[in-house]
């Protein structure tokens, strides 16, 4: 037996895990009678003990420290007295509201609470009408709501106080901003100058100065400090800054004069930044384009775009043209994968489709220059010894790299790799899976062989993008991390050459930014799959063809085709068992059959649970033997760096 420190983690049956605090993380086993007082995320201290099955066990658990504040459930009465039946991801017991403070609620009610010792007190009770999937996703992950009253008259204060102070003028020069039609807070924009006789071009990526509306330290600041980034829900946004300022007086609406902050690129012939200039300056927008318009006007349609934009568009496509070219040489990784994208009806909030997002020519265009803008304010700012909020991404270490190669050679794909991965030999490792149906569940081992990126107060690689400093300079009105990289660079602007690279602040605000951006990353995805849920709760057993993308103790999960979605076969319900998993081959095993990564299944819709996000699927009848596989569809986008 030995002490251990880890969070809880909590499962929606009622048991639990403690994950220690390793660097390679394991977990234990927590009762459903050890885990009532303890909620998902909670720092706990632990004895740890192997059974006689050879399970690790957590028990006599001592709570340390408690990183969640607020709660979302449904009011039920237990012995007459009010409790609250917290959402299940979260606890695995209703706790009682604290004496005095649930007078008056009724049996069903939604409310979010503060936690107390064992108890809970109302904070506020939701009213009828109020979308609960997103309050749920909020709560459970930690994250604030919509702005208040208070907020929002600040913001429209500070909009109309604006002082645009020297600024370089750019409001003659065509620039467009290129988003989703359905995007308001539109926070950067491009424009080209064209090649001269040399080959070079310059590319101007002008992004909206939010500092020019927040002050630091003003209310809206610590606010937006708080909650370290926009949340983008299915069907419901929650800004960093209120909407005033994020859809309105901050972002590049077309014909609009904006305060900017410009970094300029002078790109050669062979795709090489040769140098980088960064500047404030004022902006208007001449065309606000959709990725959708720009791919038609790529593909000859006439009028997609209008025609005084049409050369710096495609001035655009030769510069990131050029700087694919480059990338391609230096190696990393797209991790392109299947997502499912849900289209929400705006009027009722209801789920209409899903299909798997598809990456376009124009989104390429987009994210090759912003990216390259980001890698030029990360040396510009080391070259000058000044600090910044980095965007980090180490390498694998040796024994993930291994566990890769083993899994890829167990479906026929020989790696190769030496020791240490590098960014050419996962570029050549990922060329491997081009059309392949293992590709889903490989580069889904793949991702969790690289792990996340972090921010960081040190500068450091990015092994993804195989950037040798990268940071997030392109979005501030959604990032904080962003916002705080511009103060950086306006205070250096204004002459001030007291900073250093070692601010102690900026290292406690990476961790926040890092936190805040996994937990919103987590409750986009349990939203879409909450809302997946529900649309697919009517078309209980219709049949599918999907791929098996990975291999489960409880049985198969199956990605279905052309929608990003996934759901699980349980190992019970399958013919022909029982069955044994061998996870590290990625295979169920049974007396006459087995099922694998890569596999190709025929599946019927069998059920669905909309407050976990879950699709259970059944073989379709009279499949003995796997189908053959079907042709894949478009590519899928790559996610965010």
């Amino acid at each position: 037996m030995s002490t251990v420190r880890g969070r809880i983690g909590v499962h929606p049956r009622g048991f639990g895990f403690l994950v220690t605090e390793e660097r390679e993380p394991r977990s234990a086993f927590v009762s459903p009678p050890d885990l009532n007082r303890f909620l998902e995320g909670d720092e706990v201290r632990a004895e740890v003990a192997t059974d006689a099955s050879g399970r690790s066990v957590a028990s006599a658990l001592v709570l340390e420290r408690r990183t969640r504040r607020e709660v979302f459930g449904t009011v039920t009465i237990r012995a007459k007295r009010p409790h609250l039946a917290i959402d299940r991801a979260v606890a695995n017991t209703d706790w009682p509201f604290a004496e005095g403070t649930g007078a008056g609620l009724v049996e069903g009610a939604a409310v979010l609470a503060t936690v107390g010792e064992g108890t809970v007190s109302v904070r506020e009770i939701l009213p009828a009408g109020t979308d609960l999937g997103v309050a749920r996703c909020l709560a459970r992950h930690g994250l604030r709501g919509d702005h208040g009253v208070p907020l929002i008259e600040e913001a429209k204060r500070a909009k109309a106080a604006l002082r645009l102070g020297a600024r370089r003028d750019l409001r003659s020069i065509p620039t467009v901003t290129i988003d989703a039609a359905s995007t308001t807070d539109i926070d950067d924009a491009l424009s080209a100058l064209p090649a001269g006789p040399d080959g070079a071009l310059r590319v101007l990526v002008s992004i909206a100065d939010v500092d020019a509306f927040v002050p630091e330290g003003s209310p809206l600041d610590l606010d937006a400090r708080a909650r370290g980034t926009s949340v983008y829900l299915a069907g419901k946004t929650v800004p960093m800054l209120p909407e005033v300022l994020s859809s309105d007086a901050a972002s590049l609406i077309e014909g609009a004069e904006r305060p900017t902050m410009t970094v300029e690129l002078r790109i050669d012939a062979e795709g090489v930044v040769t140098s980088t200039d960064v500047y404030e300056s004022l902006l208007r927008s001449h065309a606000r384009l959709t990725y959708d318009a720009v791919s038609r006007f790529f593909d000859g349609e006439e009028g997609a775009i209008p025609p005084g934009v049409a050369s710096t568009v495609r001035w655009l496509r030769t510069a990131a043209a050029r700087i694919s070219a480059g990338r391609a040489a230096r190696g990393g990784t797209e991790l392109a994968r299947e997502e499912a994208f849900v289209s929400v009806d705006r009027a009722t909030g209801e789920p209409t489709a899903v299909e798997a997002r598809v990456d376009t020519p124009a989104h390429r265009l987009v994210e090759r220059l912003m990216v390259a803008a980001n890698e030029a304010v990360a040396r510009w700012l080391v070259e000058r010894g000044l600090p910044g909020v980095f965007r980090v991404h180490p390498p694998p270490t040796p024994d993930r790299v291994a566990r890769l190669a083993d899994f890829a050679k167990n479906f026929g794909i020989e790696s190769g790799f030496a020791e240490e991965l590098t960014p050419r030999g996962l570029a050549a490792f990922e060329a491997q899976l081009v059309g392949s149906r293992l590709a889903p569940a490989v580069r889904l081992v793949l991702a969790r062989a690289l792990g996340p990126a972090i921010y960081s107060a040190e500068p450091g690689l990015h092994f993804g993008l195989a950037a040798p400093l990268y940071l997030h300079f392109t979005s501030p009105i959604r990032r904080y991390a962003d916002l705080a990289v511009h103060r950086i660079l306006k205070r250096y602007l204004h002459g001030d050459r007291t900073m250093t690279r070692q601010e102690p602040a900026l290292g406690a605000l990476a961790a926040h930014v890092t936190e805040a951006a996994r937990n919103s990353d987590k409750a986009e995805t349990e939203r879409r799959r909450m809302l997946v849920a529900r649309l697919f709760g009517s078309r209980i057993g219709e049949e599918r063809t999907g791929y098996v993308i990975a291999v489960k103790p409880f049985g198969l999960v199956v990605q279905l085709e052309g929608t990003g979605v996934t759901g699980t076969v349980a190992t019970e319900i399958l013919p022909g068992g029982p069955y044994e998993a061998d996870l590290a081959r990625e295979r169920l095993a049974g007396p006459g059959r087995s099922f694998g990564v890569g596999d190709p299944l025929v599946v019927r819709i069998v059920g669905t649970n909309e407050e976990l996000g879950r699709i259970e699927l059944a073989l379709a009848e009279g499949q003995s033997e796997p189908k053959k596989p079907v042709a894949r569809k478009a590519a899928p986008r790559a996610p965010k760096a």
